[in-house]
């Protein structure tokens, strides 16, 4: 089950799509405020590819964290109810094996690729959607390359809340008192079966099977691709991740062709965000390519009647 949470959070994160847009440029955190609120929330972009570490470098991160009363995230991982229900959306239709959506060559191609990098005989995973195998030999690629300890992430760091809010009393963060037990409830903003969509059923499998032979036959566009995105967060160089996301020299399993999706979601994240935020102390963290632009999160909270402003140095916390 652990390596199901880890290819399913590398089939999630990433789906951002077009991020142009003035909300994101040089910022990672953010306060919502007005439209009746009671209380000021807070949305982290996050990236997964960072140790938690660097949360420590965001200015008042964690003070903000510690006002807040709940954790809104993509997908509750701590739900196993509903991971053993994905865990089984994973999984081909009955009459379907992997052997029967490739030539013999290619399936020869991809199953000496699966045993050289991941160590796995691809004819024990022959049931499994060719989205999870891509997800599962990308997940790869990306830990020799580039974090080889997912449970360091910073994007969960904070999904984990009860372990969130040890670490945050240990390391004597602030004077707030959070308890090392309990934690802070967390939120999923998607359900189990818009999840699956996204993870599994977003493309028909014939799709599927060129972008994982994609990840197979140019491993490198992908790990640069992740890498060139990691820095310019580490820079809060979030406009320039839209760029890289979206242009047209991007060639990786992640690109434009998201861009639906992506705009369909968000929609609906911000609806379901409204009555959250106009109850005040929550804390939203999501990877950084959900944000911006003129269909990103971000703006459509906006259109919902919020107000929102980047936190920095210059704007007390309350």
């Amino acid at each position: 089950m652990k390596k199901f949470i880890i290819i399913l959070v590398t089939l999630l994160l990433p789906f951002g799509g077009r991020l142009g847009g003035g909300l994101c440029s040089a910022q990672l955190l953010y306060e919502v405020y007005g439209n009746s609120a009671a209380a000021k929330s807070y949305i982290l972009a996050t990236n997964r590819y960072i140790d938690q570490t660097f949360i420590d470098s965001i200015p008042n991160c964690f003070a903000c964290f510690e006002q807040c009363e709940r954790v809104i995230t993509e997908f509750a991982l701590e739900d196993y109810e509903a991971l053993a229900t994905l865990r089984q959306a994973a999984l081909l239709p009955d009459s379907i094996r992997l052997t029967d959506l490739f030539s013999s060559s290619d399936y020869d191609y991809i199953k000496e690729a699966f045993a050289t990098l991941v160590e796995l005989n691809l004819d024990e995973l022959g049931r499994m959607k060719p989205s999870y195998l891509a997800a599962l030999y990308r997940d790869e690629l990306m830990r020799r390359w580039l974090f080889p300890d997912e449970s360091r992430s910073m994007a969960t760091f904070f999904q984990r809340s009860g372990l969130a809010a040890q670490e945050v009393a240990e390391r004597r963060f602030s004077d707030s008192g959070l308890s090392a037990e309990g934690g802070l409830p967390v939120i999923g903003l998607d359900n189990a079966s818009e999840t699956m969509y996204i993870a599994f059923d977003r493309e028909p499998l014939a799709w599927q099977c060129l972008e994982l032979k994609k990840v197979i036959d140019y491993p490198e566009r992908e790990v640069q691709q992740e890498k060139t995105i990691r820095e310019m967060y580490r820079n809060g160089r979030l406009m320039d991740i839209a760029f890289q996301v979206e242009g047209p020299d991007n060639e990786t399993s992640i690109s434009y062709s998201d861009y639906r999706v992506f705009c369909q979601r968000n929609e609906q994240w911000a609806k379901r965000l409204t009555p959250y935020l106009k109850q005040g102390r929550t804390f939203v963290t999501l990877d950084a390519v959900y944000l911006g632009g003129d269909k990103g999160l971000l703006a459509q909270l906006k259109a919902q009647g919020f107000r929102i402003r980047p936190v920095n140095r210059r704007i007390k916390i309350k």
